[in-house]
């Protein structure tokens, strides 16, 4: 008899259910979307409600379309977007919107905290990266300098992967990877209080903390019937939306390492070390427990890819004879050179973390000649991108001594066969890309559960699990032209750094005064 895990993506547009086998096969998804609200500028809240009404709609809809008996369900688990702010009430009710991890309030709070610390390279030096207006413990002091009826009056804050958690179990937590993204000391495994004491927080308000491979709980009788599911369905300690790419990546040994395209992208690496992170590389908890994980993110990948479709591809989405724009914009790609014809794209769209650590910093297109076309802007889009990843690459090679010769790419921008062979091109790296490349970060918090419920002896033992689809080498004759275009790009930071913040300063001064 064959028996399941269902494991939910909740990512920023929309939450994805899949349905996995114990054998890590992906029998069915369902995807349902909800708003991002933007009330200011570099401002960005989510209903917790959406989140749960999604999970609990998608829970249904992949049973409902394979006929699988909720019998047959062994565990729920989550795979979440990571840095949301959800502040609970006593009551359990939530206070105000979540505050999610796109939101850039706080750079004034980041500020300060660093100020405490002697400044920005003293806490970088402490704490292995600068702190940001998107990062989480600057954003609870504006919490509690900002809206101190909300702060005063939580008994806790949750994040998405806490606040779902509680929905279905009733149990207030957070989990190891995504308590890393806030105030965990990873070789205690425990919250650093004298830390939180220090800047001006309440260590009272975090919550208990749990492994991913925990199970902290089953079904409460009202969340079975919301998801059609059995009271008592076991629900595990889940995580972060990074962590579990990783191990739906199959990088789950000493030094394996995956980049991951969807919304935002990263390059990720795990290890049983313990490395100071730099240059806007963090170090988080793995959902391994006994590994943590080098965390180079920038901000907008395949947001940015959503930008140019939706600036420049209006009328081709709107044709009901183009059912996949995306598609299209691949084709496009391919019949513009490597280069673009000398053009360069930085994907700097909302701010970036690595590998600069910026929150003033935005996308900028560089060298357009009257020659170059709506297909020019794509593919340099593409390709910077590429450029970001190949900075990001080199930090973790050089600075972190990981050495990443083999690309394995998972999310959603992995499908494009253009996007990889670029990508290949531009590192000079050879890309792979996994079966269900899209749906691997709930593929790899099921598995997490698998072995949290003993169906898997450890996390090295899920690498066999996890197959490699297709492969990309890079094309020499195309390295020339982009090690040009490479220096170019890495200029453009530090020749534009200081306009960007004087420009921006001023843009968004209704929150930096």
């Amino acid at each position: 008899m064959t028996q399941y895990i269902i494991a939910h993506d909740v990512g920023t547009g929309g939450n994805k259910a899949v349905l996995v086998d114990t054998e890590g096969n992906v029998r069915a998804t369902a995807f349902m979307p909800y708003p991002v609200h933007y009330p200011r500028p570099d401002w960005a809240e989510q209903e917790p409600e959406d989140w749960w009404g999604a999970v609990t709609t998608t829970t249904r809809q992949v049973l409902e379309r394979t006929g699988v008996s909720p019998k047959d369900v062994l565990a729920v688990t989550h795979a979440t977007q990571m840095l949301g702010i959800v502040p609970m009430g006593r009551d359990g009710q939530v206070l105000r919107r979540a505050i999610i991890w796109l939101d850039g309030r706080a750079p004034q709070q980041a500020e300060r905290i660093m100020r405490r610390f002697l400044g920005r390279r003293v806490f970088a030096m402490v704490a292995g990266a600068e702190l940001s207006g998107k990062d989480g413990l600057p954003k609870l002091l504006w919490l509690k300098e900002n809206e101190p009826h909300v702060y005063n009056g939580m008994s806790c804050f949750l994040d998405v992967n806490g606040y779902l958690t509680y929905r279905a179990t009733g149990q207030m937590v957070f989990e190891w990877s995504c308590a890393s993204a806030f105030a965990l000391d990873l070789k205690k495994k425990d919250w650093m209080r004298g830390l939180i004491r220090y800047i001006g927080g309440d260590p009272t308000k975090f919550p208990p903390l749990v492994r991913s491979t925990d199970r902290v709980g089953g079904l409460t009788a009202e969340a079975a019937r919301a998801c059609g599911l059995l009271e008592g369905t076991p629900v595990f300690g889940g995580g972060g939306d990074a962590p579990g790419a990783a191990v739906g990546a199959g990088a789950v040994r000493e030094g394996d390492g995956h980049v991951y395209l969807g919304t935002s992208g990263w390059v990720g690496v795990v290890t049983r070390k313990t490395p100071t992170g730099r240059h806007g590389v963090a170090c988080i908890q793995s959902a391994d427990p006994q590994k943590v994980m080098l965390f180079a993110e920038m901000e907008t990948a395949g947001a940015c890819l959503k930008w140019i479709a939706d600036q420049f591809y209006r009328h081709e989405q709107a044709d009901p004879n183009i059912p996949n724009v995306y598609a299209l914009m691949d084709e496009d790609v391919e019949r513009i050179p490597p280069g673009s014809d000398y053009l360069v794209c930085t994907p700097w769209m909302y701010g970036e973390r690595a590998p600069v650590s910026d929150t003033w910093v935005r996308a900028t297109f560089f060298n357009i000649s009257a020659d170059h076309t709506r297909e020019h802007l794509l593919r340099a889009v593409y390709e910077g991108v590429a450029y970001n990843l190949r900075w990001l690459i080199e930090i973790v090679e050089r600075t972190f001594g990981f050495p990443l010769p083999v690309l394995r790419i998972i999310g959603g921008g992995a499908r494009g066969a253009p996007w990889m062979q670029i990508i290949a091109d531009v590192t000079g790296r050879r890309v792979e890309t996994v079966a269900s490349p899209q749906e691997a970060g709930a593929v790899g918090m099921a598995l997490t559960a698998g072995v949290g419920l003993g169906l898997y002896p450890d996390f090295e033992s899920l690498r066999k699990v996890i197959r490699v689809e297709r492969e990309f080498d890079p094309r020499p004759e195309n390295a020339g032209t982009y090690d040009l275009l490479y220096r170019a790009y890495r200029r453009l930071y530090s020749s534009l750094r200081d306009l960007y913040r004087e420009v921006n300063r001023v843009r968004f001064g209704q929150q930096c005064r």
